[in-house]
């Protein structure tokens, strides 16, 4: 008769995969962080505390910037249900991201290749290098103005400047996970301490801000609107991250049994739950400031990031208004830059099994966002930087779906997934999303291509 631990390991371990489960990806931080399996509820979730936070930052990322100015300034508070339904979304699918990497042992791209023919497996892996490539252009071009708007640099030079972020990355990887964990945790206190700050000056009227959140169909009917509203969605649900989240979870170190995974499920989700939580105050406030200062005045058609920072400070009547917005900005930029980099060495390891240098992958992944900022730069100067951030989060949330129906479909198969198989109403949940997430994208490409 088998015993407890070999039932529970056999649980843990399902047998649907086409192949044996690989080596991990992060090697060089897998199961790194302890956590104390003899102590309380609070001690354990603070060991698991960290990874969500990872994730959320790409939920606040420059990209966000742009279309949250975008649609306060034209649109006042309507698009706030946006914020909030695409928030919930990503606590849904960023809890089943934890459930397949702590239940499968293998992070998303893994899962995938482990999964699909090679035709498909490098075409998942070719559209999500995209993917994130747009984000990373969202990051440089993010960075770049902030460091215009402080310190008066030429957006170009602000743009190769970005390059060296990978030196902190690798910096901070050598210490050890839990400074870039503590890292990211304070710079997006600072972010929120910062448009704290804005929204006290900007006075909303909450009235109003409560009604935003409320769903309206003209969101789906102005064409003009659900372009923002997609951008908004392709901003706050990220694909990488998906594939981010799957990985980073297994840096904590627990017990391969049925009981050990189970709460290391429970408390990653509370992780993720919560640090989700963090962008969407970050994402409505900055919303809401545009709408409270832009929308219904002359400068609804504001959506350039230079512009909402030179107009801040006069219209709110503090030159720290300004300078508040571009220290958020830059913090904002920094901070995806950290998680771009993980992203980016854990797709190209699970999809296609490659492993590179950290920095040389980074280097990589900055310069194919940095081209085309440099020449959109050239060509347009400023006026092009706001356009070129919105479009990205468009190209952000049209691979949505190429990440998301195959996470959601490993989670829901018992067969991937064993004992640790996505409950019942978390599945239809899920699906629903996924198909929600394919139809809004289906409707803007028609949208798009009927004028």
């Amino acid at each position: 008769m088998a015993s407890d631990h070999e039932t529970d390991a056999s649980l843990t371990t399902p047998g649907g995969w086409r192949s044996p489960r690989s080596a991990p990806s992060l090697r060089e931080v897998h199961g790194s962080v302890v956590v104390p399996f003899d102590a309380g509820f609070w001690r354990k979730l603070l060991a698991f505390a960290g990874p969500g936070y990872l994730v959320a930052v790409g939920y606040m990322d420059p990209g966000n910037w742009a279309t949250d100015l975008a649609g306060g300034a034209r649109y006042g508070y309507t698009l706030l249900s946006v914020i909030l339904i695409s928030n919930l979304m990503a606590i849904l699918l960023q809890a089943l991201a934890v459930r397949l990497g702590i239940g499968s042992g293998r992070d998303l791209a893994q899962a995938c290749r482990d999964s699909y023919s090679k035709p498909v497996t490098i075409t998942l892996w070719i559209l999500c290098e995209i993917a994130i490539a747009a984000c990373d252009l969202a990051e440089v071009i993010g960075a770049a103005i902030a460091l215009n708007l402080l310190f008066g640099l030429p957006l170009i030079w602000g743009v190769c400047i970005t390059v060296l972020d990978v030196l902190i990355v690798l910096f901070l990887q050598h210490k050890g996970f839990r400074y870039v964990e503590a890292l990211v945790v304070a710079l997006i206190v600072a972010i929120a301490a910062s448009f704290a700050i804005e929204i006290w000056w900007a006075a909303p009227n909450m009235a109003e801000v409560a009604i935003g959140f409320i769903p309206r169909t003209q969101i789906l009917t102005d064409p003009a609107m659900l372009y923002i509203a997609i951008g908004i969605l392709g901003a706050t649900v990220m694909p990488h991250n998906l594939y981010l989240h799957s990985s980073i979870v297994q840096t904590r170190r627990y017990l391969d049994t049925l009981d050990s995974k189970k709460e290391a499920i429970r408390f990653a989700t509370i992780d993720s739950s919560v640090a989700l939580m963090s962008a969407l105050f970050i994402n409505a406030a900055i919303l809401i400031v545009a709408a409270a200062v832009f929308h219904g005045t002359e400068y609804e058609a504001v959506a350039d990031i230079g512009d909402a920072y030179k107009l801040l400070s006069p219209l709110l009547g503090t030159t720290a208004a300004g300078v508040l917005f571009a220290v958020a900005l830059l913090c904002s930029g920094q901070n995806a830059t950290l998680t771009g980099t993980l992203a980016g060495q854990i797709v190209m390891e699970g999809f296609v099994n490659i492993r590179l240098r950290p920095w040389l992958r980074r280097l990589i992944t900055r310069l194919v966002a940095i081209v085309p900022a440099v020449i959109v730069v050239s060509l347009y100067g400023e006026r092009g930087t706001g356009a070129l951030l919105v479009l990205s989060q468009v190209v952000l949330s049209l691979q949505l779906p190429f990440a998301v129906f195959p996470l959601v479909s490993f989670t829901s198969d018992r067969r991937k997934m064993g004992a640790l198989v996505a409950p019942r109403w978390i599945q239809i949940l899920a699906w629903i999303v996924a198909v929600i997430i394919a139809a809004l994208n289906a409707y803007l490409l028609y949208q798009t291509f009927n004028g």
